[in-house]
């Protein structure tokens, strides 16, 4: 469909691409789901250019095909213990643009932590679970895909419930809470206003507020919004 209108803007500042242009590698060690999964995303008109089952595997692949977005599990061979999220530092490592989406089958906090510790931009970290909302998981792909964030509410709410011991955090208001956190999952204003049931300017009112207490400075307010994200995450780290 064509509104006579240029694309809008995603948070990398660059127009966002459609469902056929995101180029994705997969890495899942178990067969089943990984082939589930790429079939999944087939179906959905997305291009899976590569499948692999190990991190050496993945990193080959991303190195290979350059692709927009990489679909990394937690665990993986051979210790099954946070290879995935070793692959997924070492991915951004060498390819900054690349966004990055990880699955786990729990939330695992310190990796969550790691992960997402050198910056939000175009990173993902879901439950597994999420993958059967179908809608649900693919919002939360294109959001990352377009340089946003998306972390599932689960580990939001653990990191939270880490994390609520720190002064700058006990500033806020539970509704400021209510906003933060949706802010971490990766949601716009408009989107928390609606799961919040609350205006839009409510809501702006609010991220002003999270910005006062803690202690972010008004330079820019796309930095500002990551900023608030990364600060309890950090917080959640020490405490680690």
């Amino acid at each position: 469909m064509t509104s006579g209108r240029a694309a809008p803007l995603g948070r990398t500042g660059r127009a966002p691409k459609t469902d056929g242009d995101l180029r994705i590698v997969i890495a899942e060690d178990d067969p089943l789901l990984r082939e589930g999964l790429a079939l999944l995303l087939r179906a959905e008109g997305l291009d899976v250019v590569a499948t692999a089952g190990t991190p050496d595997g993945v990193l080959d692949a991303i190195d290979a095909h350059a692709p927009d977005v990489a679909i990394l599990d937690v665990r993986m061979p051979p210790t099954h213990t946070d290879e995935g999220i070793v692959a997924a530092v070492e991915a951004r490592r060498r390819r900054p643009d690349l966004a990055v989406l990880v699955l786990s089958a729990y939330v695992e906090q310190s990796f969550a932590t790691e992960l997402l510790g050198g910056g939000v931009s175009g990173l993902g970290y879901l439950l597994k679970e999420r993958v059967g909302r179908v809608e649900e998981f693919l919002d939360a792909l294109r959001r990352v895909a377009d340089g946003g964030t998306a972390i599932d509410p689960e580990v939001v709410a653990q990191l939270f419930t880490r994390s609520r011991q720190d002064p700058r955090l006990e500033r806020l208001s539970p509704r400021e809470r209510d906003v933060l956190a949706l802010m971490a999952e990766g949601l716009g204003n408009s989107a928390i206003a609606g799961r919040l049931v609350v205006t839009e300017g409510a809501v702006h009112k609010h991220i002003r507020s999270i910005f006062a207490k803690l202690d972010l400075s008004p330079a820019d307010q796309v930095d500002r919004r990551v900023a608030a994200v990364l600060r309890y995450l950090e917080d959640v780290r020490r405490l680690a």
